[in-house]
């Protein structure tokens, strides 16, 4: 009997663990948040996979990722074909060497861009901007407290020290945009010459999509 009653005890189910509290959710928030407020700069190696909920289809690429505050950004695609996405200030260079054109935009507003992205270059304070709760496991998740079609959600997985790790981005539409980060790098003092594309002689110069 007392056999029997021990291999029962070692085959129960244990207790799931209690889910994580509002309190934990903020200090999680909390520590990312000024993770990337001591952030200057930081370069990454990135993949990135779309998926586009109504054609049941994934694109999926791979670059190098370089973000200086404020406001620059570069987006060194490899994989499945180059491309180099540069932001800095105002302007937005997008350039495809393959098909031997150009996207310039001088105008170029960030704001556009998904909050994901815009935080890392110090814009935006995600517990003013979201409301906050965290998924057992340690899985951030945000979601607008103003309603915006290019945002459903967002889930941020942290490391110890605050830093994101993987950013999946759900719209309206329920598409999903999610980055995982590697090799991150921070503080390193990237120049702001990293962020200036110069374009070859014969680029075809286009007006960006939707403008």
């Amino acid at each position: 009997m007392l056999a029997l009653l021990l291999a029962l005890a070692v085959a129960a189910p244990a207790e799931p663990p209690p889910p994580p509290t509002a309190s934990e959710a903020q200090a999680l928030v909390r520590k990312v948040q000024a993770h990337y407020d001591q952030t200057k700069d930081l370069r990454a190696k990135f993949q990135q996979t779309y998926t586009y909920s109504g054609f049941g289809r994934r694109q999926t690429s791979s670059g190098e990722l370089l973000v200086k505050k404020p406001g620059m950004m570069r987006w060194e695609y490899r994989k499945p074909a180059p491309k180099v996405v540069v932001v800095k200030g105002t302007r937005l260079v997008q350039y495809e060497p393959d098909e031997n054109q150009a996207y310039v935009d001088e105008r170029f507003d960030a704001s556009g861009m998904s909050a994901a992205l815009t935080f890392l270059l110090g814009k935006g304070d995600l517990e003013k901007e979201f409301d906050v709760s965290v998924r057992p496991g340690g899985t951030l998740v945000l979601r607008p407290k103003v309603e915006d079609p290019r945002v459903e959600s967002i889930e941020l997985v942290a490391g110890p020290e605050g830093q994101i790790l993987v950013t999946r981005v759900v719209d309206g539409s329920n598409n999903v945009n999610e980055i995982r980060l590697e090799d991150v790098r921070r503080n390193v003092g990237l120049p702001d010459s990293a962020f200036e594309l110069e374009l070859p002689k014969g680029v075809l110069r286009m007006e960006p999509p939707g403008k």
